[in-house]
């Protein structure tokens, strides 16, 4: 009987009159007095009670907006003797509500005519121990207490009106501020629980009245006596619970997350607000640094593309970290184009990147990045692609074709660059090794958050296979091999999205290509074409291993300052191929 009633008298709000056969919410006959409220009793504050969720990321991603303010309601708050509701159809309502929310510490429902959310509704206000209801409600006047013969709530009805609201909460908000629709999540999401302002949606303009024609005079009969007015109504006291500030929550920018974004305010919670068709919060800087900064030990992730995330464990672990890829944020594209010097350093034939030693390499990969700052609206990020593994004439001591630099050689390099803001890719020639083997001898640097791999099939052997008498080649189950070691090495250390580089220049070299698992967003895959010769020969190369690529990946482009004729400048490098590369590389 008591859950009935509680959807009945959420109903009312929505469907005026319901009550008005419900003994006590009758309506007066016109010559009785108004019945007068009763003297107010002194009572014990209503009580609140909030608490994190246990795990350290909880995702809300259910699809219908009633859903995700029960969701959020239920993981946030243990009791609450308040409650405030709106119609789940009525913007102003909403974020009236959610003013309201914020300023007395307490969730925020949606209502609507649905038997089914109004039966869920009433199920987590029984859970909540909810003894009073304040429902931001359509109509004018001021607010008004309706109950129920048997009712165990006190339903507190308020216009949906700045001025109602400012009756009901005095001295305890920021003033009215009207919001545009598309402005009102964000608003919500900036609520000040000290003193939230009260956010109302632009009213549409009035209809203009019909005329009403002068009407003859008649006697006018005597008023009748004017009934007493019964005293406002007024909210109870509250002690709020403590603000939730080991929280954090992420929504999506969808206009239907204003009730749980207000819940998650009210509960103290800093909330963020991430792209819908992206809501990957490593993709912001700003977003990286905050997360850092509030340290959060519990997570909610709020909205349905959230069910959809690919590894969003990892993606909010690695966020938390706060650290910054070189260039911003912690994911490479297709926001940043790096330009990179390659070679391996004291090695001068080996590339660009050994003619000079550290300190001007560092130097020399800023002055080869900057002309690219005027040719794109991306972030241009200087890079080293430092060959690790050097293939070799020779069998040598272990038998592999391939010589290794150690990780003690390297490490110089590597730390200089992140420190100078230079994004690393290590580089594999493996000869008869294999890519997983070497790149595993390489993990303490793979570890350091801006350093990519680059697997070269160029200089992969066979068995009995020498250099230079044929082009090497890889099968796609190998890369694949490195792919699941590399992306678990990341999303184990919560590091930011590596670069993966297949380099390619004949179909061949890289077989069952299409095979390549590009499911792990971990990495950031990039086929990097790098032939050389005349640039009509070039382009074609370029055109033919665009064919049937595997979807979603990024490419790179290599200009040869000897071997190429002619050598691209910048701006042709990015207006004749096509499309423009995400990577350059100088050799």
């Amino acid at each position: 009987m008591h859950r009935r009633t509680v959807s009945l008298l959420l109903a009312a709000v929505l469907v005026p009159g319901l009550l008005a056969g419900c003994g006590a919410a009758q309506r007066p006959e016109p010559t009785a007095p108004a019945p007068t409220a009763p003297a107010p009793t002194a009572s014990a504050p209503l009580t609140v009670s909030t608490g994190l969720p246990g795990d350290p990321l909880t995702v809300l991603a259910d699809a219908d907006p009633s859903t995700r303010a029960l969701a959020m309601s239920r993981a946030l708050f243990r009791r609450a003797q308040l409650v405030v509701t709106a119609d789940a159809g009525d913007l102003n309502a909403q974020l009236l509500a959610a003013s309201a929310a914020v300023a007395l510490g307490a969730p925020l429902l949606l209502t609507s005519a649905d038997a089914s959310v109004s039966a869920a509704v009433a199920t987590e206000l029984d859970r909540l121990g909810a003894t009073h209801v304040l429902s931001i409600a359509g109509g004018a006047g001021g607010a008004r207490e309706t109950a129920e013969p048997g009712a165990t709530r006190t339903l507190l009805v308020a216009p949906a009106t700045p001025a109602a609201l400012a009756a009901l909460l005095p001295g305890s908000h920021g003033g009215a501020v009207t919001v545009t629709a598309s402005a009102a999540l964000a608003a919500v999401a900036g609520l000040d629980p000290r003193k939230p302002a009260l956010l109302h949606a632009a009213e549409p303009a009035a209809s203009p009245r019909t005329p009403t024609p002068a009407a003859t005079p008649t006697a006018t009969p005597s008023p009748a006596p004017a009934a007493p007015a019964a005293p406002p109504p007024t909210l109870p006291a509250i002690e709020r619970a403590a603000a939730l500030s080991a929280g954090s929550v992420l929504a999506t920018d969808d206009p239907s997350q204003l009730a749980p974004v207000a819940t998650a305010r009210a509960a103290g919670l800093a909330v963020h607000l991430v792209p819908v068709v992206d809501p990957n919060p490593q993709a912001s800087a700003a977003l990286v640094r905050a997360l850092a900064t509030e340290h959060p030990s519990a997570v909610i992730a709020l909205g349905a593309p959230f069910a959809h995330e690919p590894a969003l464990d990892w993606k909010v672990r690695s966020a938390l970290t706060g650290t910054q890829l070189p260039g911003g944020g912690q994911v490479l594209f297709p926001d940043h184009l790096y330009v990179a010097l390659y070679g391996t350093p004291g090695a001068p034939v080996l590339g660009v990147l050994g003619e000079q030693g550290l300190t001007a390499s560092l130097a020399r990969a800023r002055a080869v990045a900057a002309p690219y700052e005027t040719l794109t609206d991306r972030t241009v990020v200087p890079m080293f692609e430092i060959i690790a593994s050097v293939a070799a004439g020779a069998a040598g001591p272990d038998g592999d074709y391939s010589n290794e630099k150690s990780v003690d050689e390297l490490r110089p390099w590597v730390e200089a660059a992140g420190k100078a803001g230079v994004y690393v890719v290590l580089d594999l020639q493996p000869g008869r090794s294999d890519f997983l083997s070497q790149a595993k001898a390489y993990q303490p640097l793979l570890e350091l958050p801006w350093v990519g791999l680059a697997l070269d099939p160029e200089w992969r052997l066979k068995p009995h296979e020498k250099h230079l008498t044929q082009i090497g080649s890889v099968d796609a189950a190998e890369v694949n091999r490195v792919i699941t070691w590399l992306a678990d090495l990341t999303s184990r250390n919560a590091l930011p999205q590596k670069m993966f580089v297949l380099h390619q220049f004949q179909l061949r070299m890289i077989q069952h290509r299409d095979l390549v698992d590009t499911s792990r967003d971990e990495l950031a895959l990039l086929i990097h074409v790098d032939g050389q010769g005349g640039q009509p020969d070039k382009q074609a190369t370029w055109n033919a291993l665009h064919v049937d690529a595997p979807a979603g990946v990024a490419w790179g482009w290599k200009n040869f300052y000897d071997e190429d004729h002619p050598t691209l400048t910048p701006k042709q490098t990015m207006t004749q191929v096509s499309p423009p590369p995400d990577l350059v590389t100088y050799q």
